[in-house]
């Protein structure tokens, strides 16, 4: 295991009680270097919504643990938010919540001269991910998705 996955799920154990005593759903927990800082980010939601407030009392338990358990060797900056709209799917939950829904697919590699797809989400497993479009299913290996995320218009 990385440096990065061992600080995110040591995170995620620490963070889980709170998201629990709050009845959130904590959606993902990611530990990466933008530019020359590390940032530490989870983000979190509710039926309804996730607000400020709700990101600060989150934001100021899970520091306090932080500080106490001080696993982290790097200096970090802390950030608890929603995931927001254009979040990726990631979890099992994320695409059991999503099934049905209209997706955005983007390959790592172009399959038939083409990278980014949409259609609407109709089943996944481990290994794979089916969505229709306009009544052609398409087959895609999980491996092969740099980001598939729910679609949406302005």
């Amino acid at each position: 295991m990385t440096k990065r996955e061992t600080y995110e799920k040591k995170a995620e154990e620490l963070i889980m009680p709170l998201i629990e005593e709050h009845q959130f759903e904590l959606v993902d927990m990611e530990y990466v270097k933008e530019g020359a800082n590390w940032y530490l980010r989870a983000y979190i939601d509710k039926p309804g919504g996730i607000n400020v407030d709700d990101c600060e009392v989150i934001s100021r338990a899970f520091s306090d643990l932080l500080d106490r358990d001080d696993f982290i060797e790097d200096s970090y900056i802390l950030e608890v938010s929603s995931p927001g709209l254009g979040r990726p799917l990631k979890k099992d939950k994320d695409f059991q919540r999503s099934l049905g829904e209209e997706v955005e697919v983007r390959l790592y590699r172009p399959r038939n001269h083409q990278k980014e797809f949409r259609g609407i989400l109709k089943a996944w497993d481990a290994k794979t991910v089916t969505v229709d479009m306009s009544g052609e299913e398409l087959v895609l290996e999980r491996g092969d998705i740099a980001l598939i995320r729910l679609a949406f218009d302005f």
